[in-house]
C-alpha cells in the first residue's frame, strides 16, 4: 500500500501533540491502521506503539445506537468521514472540518453523545479551496525525522472547546496566487546594423540661417568719381607726330554700349569697362549683392590699369566703408567670409601700395595669407581646398615680389622656401626661386632649383630652356644662352619675353642690330601684348639710344604703334620720350 502522506510526517505529528489533539491522532491512526492491516504501525516510531495499541480496541468496537454493522459500509463511519475531510483540511486555511474532528471525538469519549454538528461535506456547494501543493507528498515515506525538524519548538495550542491546530508560525490566510502568464523565452535582438540613409531634402531652416544681406548703400552713384578724360599717349602724340594724318585718334569717351565686352578686355580699353561697371551696378538691384561685388572689382581694377590710382583708393575705401556699416555681427561675418569676393580684399590690401606704405602692405597681406591656410585646412572638399591652396600660393608670390622690389632678395627666397619643402614645389615655383637667387647673387642655391626643374619630367621644354638661358647669362655664357633662347621662339614665336631675353643676350655679345631686328620681328608677330609690356618697350627704346644715327625717328615710329595697340594705362615713361 502506497500512503498518501509521509511516515516522518505523522511521526513528527505525534511527537508535537499534545492533549486532546494527541489523543485524536492517535484515534485517527488506530482506525486507518485497523482498515490497512497494521501496516501504518510499522511506520510509526516506537514510543507511541503501546499507546496506539491501547486505545484500538475501544475505537473499533464503539457503535452508535440504532445502527446495524453493514459489510458494504466502512465500520466507522465519522473515522472514514474525518480521514477524507482532514486531508481536505490540510490543503486549506479554514477550520470547519477541524470543527467536525473535534465533534467526532467528543462523540466518540465516555460520555453520552452531544448533538451532532453538520459540518462540510463532500460534494457540497461551498466555494472551493485554492489548491495548493501538498505538503505530504513532498517527503519520502522512508526518511527519518531529521534533527532540525525534532529541535523545532512545539507551538501551544489554545483551550476552547473547538480544537485548531494552529500553524508553527503565524497564521496568515493563503489566497490564491494569481498565475503568472508563461514566460516567453528570451530572444535577443539583432544587432543594430547601419544601413545607408537616404538623403534628407534640405530644409528651409538651413537657407534661414544665412543672413539676408540688403546693402544700398553699394549701388548709390556718389560712391563713384568721374574718370578724367585725359590720355598721357594723346598728349605724346601732339608732340612727337607733327602730321595729323599719322596721328592716332583715341577714344577716351568711355563709349562701352555699342561695343563688344571681349574687344574691350582683348584690346585693353580699361576706360569704357570702367565706365561700364559704374553704370551696371548702380542700376543693379540690391539684394543681388554677388553679382554687384563682382562689379565692384571690375570697376576698381579698370581704374588700377589706368594708373588712376588715387581715383581707385577713394572708390575702394567708399566700397569697405560701406560693407563695415552692416549692424549685426552674424551678417558681417558671412558678409566677409562667404560672400566678398577673395579679389577685393587683395585689392583693399594693395591701398598701402599705392600709399608709398610698402611695409605697411607686407602688413594687410600677412592676414590674408593666413586666412587662405586656416581655410584650405579646414576644407572638406577637394576643390575647395585646392581652391584655397592656389590662393594662399598668390599671395606668398605677391609677398615675395614686394620683398624683392624692396631688394631683400634674401627674405623672399626664404619666404617661397617652405612651399617646396611641403612638396608643392612646381616647375614655375622652383624658376622662380631660382632667379630670385640669381638677383641676389646666390648660383649655388639658384643651380639647385634649376636642376630640380631639369630633373622633372613635368616640366615642358621652354620652360627649361628658359632656365638654361638664365643660368648661363649669370655666369657670362652669352653663347649658350643665345642658342637656348633661339629654340623656344622657333618653338613659339610669339613668345615676347624670350624676345626680350635673346635680344639682351645679343647685346651683351655686341651684337646691337641683332637684338634690334629680334624685337622689331616681336612686335610685328605680336603688337598687342608686345606694346602691353612697359619693360619691353623700355629695353627697345633702349636699343634705339644705342644707334644715335636713328633715334628719334624710331622712338617716334614706336610711340605711333603703342598708340595703336597698347590700350589705355601705358605709363609713358618706357618710350623715354620727355613730355615737356
Amino acid at each position: 500500500m502506497k500512503l498518501p502522506w509521509g511516515a516522518g510526517v505523522l511521526s513528527r505529528a505525534v511527537r508535537r501533540a499534545q492533549g486532546a489533539l494527541r489523543r485524536q491522532i492517535l484515534v485517527f491512526v488506530a482506525a486507518m491502521a485497523s482498515e490497512h492491516d497494521d501496516d501504518v504501525l510499522d511506520h510509526v516510531v516506537p514510543s507511541v506503539h503501546d499507546e496506539l495499541e491501547e486505545r484500538r480496541a475501544p475505537v473499533s468496537v464503539m457503535d452508535e445506537p440504532g445502527h446495524s454493522e453493514s459489510p458494504s459500509e466502512p465500520r466507522i463511519i465519522q473515522h472514514a468521514h474525518v480521514s477524507c475531510l482532514l486531508y481536505q483540511d490540510l490543503d486549506s486555511s479554514t477550520s470547519p472540518v477541524v470543527s467536525n474532528l473535534s465533534q467526532n471525538t467528543k462523540h466518540l469519549g465516555p460520555s453520552s453523545p452531544s448533538p451532532e454538528r453538520p459540518g462540510p461535506q463532500m460534494g457540497s456547494n461551498t466555494e472551493p479551496e485554492s489548491e495548493l501543493p501538498d505538503p505530504f507528498q513532498l517527503d519520502d515515506p522512508d526518511d527519518p525525522v531529521s534533527d532540525e525538524e525534532d529541535r523545532h519548538t512545539p507551538v501551544p495550542f489554545g483551550t476552547s472547546s473547538e480544537v485548531t491546530i494552529a500553524p508553527p508560525v503565524t497564521e496568515v490566510p493563503l489566497h490564491t496566487l494569481p498565475q503568472e502568464p508563461e514566460a516567453t523565452p528570451f530572444t535577443p535582438a539583432p544587432a543594430a546594423v547601419a544601413k545607408p540613409q537616404p538623403d534628407l531634402p534640405e530644409s528651409d531652416d538651413e537657407e534661414d540661417d544665412i543672413p539676408a544681406l540688403y546693402l544700398p548703400g553699394l549701388v548709390v552713384p556718389g560712391l563713384f568719381l568721374p574718370i578724367p578724360n585725359t590720355d598721357p599717349l594723346s598728349t605724346l602724340m601732339t608732340k612727337y607726330v607733327p602730321d595729323p594724318n599719322r596721328r592716332i585718334s583715341r577714344d577716351i569717351s568711355g563709349e562701352w554700349k555699342t561695343k563688344d565686352f571681349h574687344n574691350l578686355v582683348m584690346s585693353n580699353h580699361w576706360r569704357a569697362l570702367a565706365q561700364m561697371a559704374r553704370d551696371r551696378i548702380v542700376n543693379a538691384p540690391a539684394n543681388d549683392l554677388e553679382h554687384i561685388l563682382g562689379l565692384w572689382y571690375l570697376r576698381l581694377n579698370c581704374l588700377a590699369r589706368l594708373r588712376l590710382f588715387n581715383q581707385t583708393s577713394a572708390e575702394c575705401s567708399n566700397l569697405f566703408a560701406v560693407l563695415n556699416n552692416v549692424e549685426s555681427p552674424q551678417a558681417r561675418a558671412h558678409l566677409f567670409d562667404e560672400v566678398l569676393p577673395f579679389e577685393l580684399e587683395i585689392m583693399h590690401a594693395r591701398l598701402k601700395y599705392w600709399a608709398g606704405d610698402h611695409l605697411g602692405y607686407l602688413d594687410a597681406l600677412s592676414p590674408l595669407l593666413r586666412k587662405c591656410k586656416v581655410r584650405a585646412r579646414a576644407a572638406t572638399e577637394s576643390a575647395t581646398a585646392a581652391m584655397w591652396t592656389e590662393r594662399g600660393t598668390r599671395v606668398s608670390l605677391t609677398i615675395a615680389s614686394q620683398l624683392v622690389e624692396m631688394r631683400d632678395f634674401g627674405a623672399a627666397a626664404r619666404f617661397l622656401e617652405p612651399l617646396c619643402q611641403r612638396g608643392e614645389g612646381s616647375p614655375a615655383l622652383r624658376s622662380a626661386i631660382a632667379r630670385i637667387y640669381l638677383q641676389g647673387g646666390h648660383l649655388g642655391a639658384a643651380s639647385q632649383h634649376l636642376a630640380a626643374v631639369e630633373a622633372d619630367p613635368s616640366a615642358d621644354d621652354i620652360t627649361k630652356d628658359m632656365n638654361r638661358a638664365v643660368e648661363s647669362a649669370a655666369y657670362g655664357h652669352w653663347d649658350m644662352a643665345i642658342q637656348a633662347l633661339e629654340r623656344v621662339l622657333r618653338v613659339d614665336p610669339d613668345d615676347a619675353l624670350a624676345a626680350n631675353n635673346l635680344a639682351v643676350a645679343l647685346l651683351s655679345s655686341g651684337k646691337l642690330e641683332g637684338g634690334i631686328r629680334v624685337m622689331e620681328s616681336a612686335l610685328r608677330a605680336n603688337p598687342i601684348a608686345v606694346t602691353a609690356t612697359e619693360p619691353w618697350i623700355f629695353n627697345l627704346s633702349t636699343l634705339y639710344e644705342l644707334r644715335s644715327t636713328t633715334t628719334w625717328e624710331k622712338k617716334r615710329d614706336l610711340l605711333i604703334d603703342v598708340a595703336k595697340w597698347s590700350g589705355d594705362g601705358l605709363k609713358t615713361s618706357c618710350l623715354k620720350l620727355p613730355a615737356v
